[in-house]
């Protein structure tokens, strides 16, 4: 039985640390992805490759009891999703598109995470890496992810029709420590042809850290109604009622986000009278001055906006972030303006723990 055991363990030390030095390899590049950086960075993290296909066979090796197989598939799973990143990414430094093959390559890193999240209720370094970086040595907090009933109805990850070959549903996270305390609201957009059931992993960490409730929808359509958005805005309306029967939410702090045609959908959604969003934060988004001519002074005036922008944007350069910061600003609005030196077309996770410091402030 100590046998056994000892096997079992040394599988387990094989696997989840490769892993999750994989994990992270995988976030770098897609934080840094540009498109003229795309062979380096595939270059960059290639050695952390080999480690994680080792540790996966080591890992497979062992006979795993019936009341580990659970655990053993979600960490074979991601592992394999893992895997497939990488080598799509070799694939994609190569490829005449290498940037579009890059990011489909990253598709893998949020099933990756998906597959290996309900390990966090088995092991306490997965707990920890769902958790914010610079939290991850805070022992209250550790305690009390560890103490909290995840079995229990309303808490932890729920998807409302949003299988990814489903539209116009949403992904909830809900942390599974809440007990009945007043939470902020966090409604996530993702970009163009994206959908909420991945976009949800851009902000599920500090969330969870952090102690938000999470919404992430997925449009009606493949992308936002940028030219109809009334069904959309519809839809979003209704998600947030929804959310706000089931569990407490501080009515002051419903935060409207997003990322590329979800950055701005966040503009046209969060601007209109009567949006049920008090605080604003586009990233990487599209605008025109003219959008702000069906946008009532009440509206605007006071209203907090945090725009996130990348100075190497290429598919909208820096220049239209700045027109909004001045447009929004001699409208009324309370803009905090951040140009991001490194910062590509890409979603900027870890700009998220400041996010949630100015939304709660």
């Amino acid at each position: 039985m100590s046998d056994d055991a000892d096997a079992l363990t040394e599988a387990t030390t094989a696997l989840v640390p490769a892993l999750l030095t994989a994990l992270d390899a995988l976030a770098y590049v897609g934080r840094r992805l540009h498109p003229p950086n795309v062979a380096d960075l595939a270059a960059q993290v290639q050695q952390w490759r080999e480690p994680l296909a080792a540790g996966r066979e080591a890992f497979k090796a062992v006979q795993w009891p019936d009341r580990l197989e659970r655990f053993a598939a979600h960490c074979t799973d991601a592992a394999g999703h893992a895997l497939l990143a990488f080598d799509a990414l070799k694939l994609a430094a190569d490829s005449p598109q290498p940037a579009l093959g890059a990011y489909r390559a990253l598709g893998n890193l949020t099933r990756a995470l998906e597959a290996l999240y309900p390990v966090t209720l088995m092991l306490p370094p997965v707990s920890r890496f769902f958790t914010h970086a610079d939290r991850r040595d805070d022992e209250a907090l550790a305690a009390k992810m560890a103490a909290a009933d995840a079995s229990r109805d309303n808490v932890g990850i729920m998807h409302a029709s949003n299988q990814v070959a489903e539209r116009g549903g949403f992904s909830l996270y809900v942390p599974e420590y809440h007990d009945g305390e007043t939470r902020p609201l966090i409604v996530a957009l993702h970009g163009g042809s994206g959908h909420g059931r991945t976009f949800l992993w851009s902000w599920l960490r500090d969330a969870r850290t952090r102690g938000a409730v999470l919404a992430a929808p997925t449009s009606i359509d493949r992308t936002w109604g940028l030219m109809n958005p009334e069904p959309d805005c519809e839809n979003l309306a209704a998600i947030v009622t929804h959310v706000k029967s089931q569990w407490p939410i501080d009515e002051g702090r419903v935060l409207l986000t997003g990322m590329s045609d979800g950055g701005t959908f966040t503009y046209l959604a969060g601007l209109q009278d009567g949006a049920p969003f008090t605080h604003l934060a586009p990233c990487s988004a599209s605008f025109h001055p003219l959008l702000l001519e069906a946008v009532s002074r009440d509206r605007l005036k006071g209203l907090p906006i945090h725009l996130v922008h990348g100075a190497l944007d290429w598919m909208f350069p820096a220049e239209v972030a700045q027109t909004a910061h001045t447009a929004l600003t001699s409208g009324g609005a309370l803009v905090e303006y951040r140009e991001i030196a490194d910062l590509s077309h890409t979603y900027p996770n870890d700009e998220n723990d400041r996010i949630i410091d100015w939304l709660m402030a």
